[in-house]
């Protein structure tokens, strides 16, 4: 966790850290992380008490944020996940210059935290591509992803009816309000752990997945193609698709 807020880097003043502490045992305690951290890094930490589940500690920070402090956008790190010295500094330059881009993320890496595997997770970059791909899998990698806190007045927090996969949903929503745009630069080194939500939940989230498609999508064919996927990865079981990945990776081949 020090080590991915460490990796944290933008103008002095201009920016500030909101830690969610999600009923972790023992409970994280401000001072000591301000011992470990530059004086510099301006932390607010929320201690929830007891655990709530990824999508009520994603809107507990949002709540605070909206109530505490006046920001033009919004960015999330997942613990163990690295952001690239540039990212910051990258992705405001853009969303100043282009008003119409209310969403916006980039491409990353993903590596393994028990062996040297890693793979390079590539999108398309712009719109219209990102809208039609997003019926295949959430194009938004969610620590690549910086948005406009004033969209929240349109879309509202995370979707809590779509559990495993708020940040699908929320993007989805997004999309029907702004412009999607995602950078074509390795700006965000995110942590495979075998522990995490996504790999745990892995079925659960397929089948949030297919009702996140049915909600928002409006293209019946690609809904249809879009759940066909999804069933398809739900009978390949994740270390088999851990391994085609390592497999194209080391061949110089795109598996994604």
């Amino acid at each position: 966790m020090i080590r991915s807020v460490q990796s944290i880097r933008y103008t002095e003043g201009k920016y500030a850290v909101i830690l969610v502490d999600d009923g972790s045992t023992p409970p994280l305690m401000l001072p000591e992380l301000k011992l470990a951290l530059s004086p510099a890094v301006p932390l607010h930490l929320i201690s929830l008490g007891e655990n709530s589940g990824i999508t009520g500690a994603l809107n507990a920070g949002l709540r605070w944020i909206l109530h505490n402090l006046q920001t033009r956008y919004i960015a999330r790190l997942d613990c163990g996940d690295v952001c690239h010295a540039d990212r910051f500094f990258r992705q405001v330059a853009y969303l100043d210059a282009h008003q119409d881009v209310g969403l916006l993320g980039s491409w990353c890496t993903f590596k393994q935290t028990y062996s040297s595997f890693q793979y390079n997770y590539t999108t398309p970059t712009e719109h219209n591509l990102i809208q039609r791909e997003m019926y295949f899998r959430n194009v938004f990698i969610h620590p690549t992803v910086i948005f406009r806190s004033t969209l929240l007045n349109k879309v509202g927090l995370y979707p809590e009816a779509f559990q495993y996969v708020e940040d699908y949903a929320l993007f989805w929503k997004i999309l029907q309000e702004s412009k999607g745009k995602i950078l074509d630069e390795l700006l965000v080194t995110c942590e495979i752990n075998k522990a995490g939500i996504s790999i745990k939940n892995r079925k659960a989230q397929l089948q949030g997945r297919k009702h996140v498609i049915k909600a928002f999508g409006e293209s019946f064919f690609l809904k249809f193609l879009g759940e066909v996927k999804l069933i398809i990865l739900g009978m390949i079981p994740y270390h088999m698709v851990m391994h085609l990945k390592e497999k194209f990776t080391r061949t110089g081949i795109a598996f994604i």
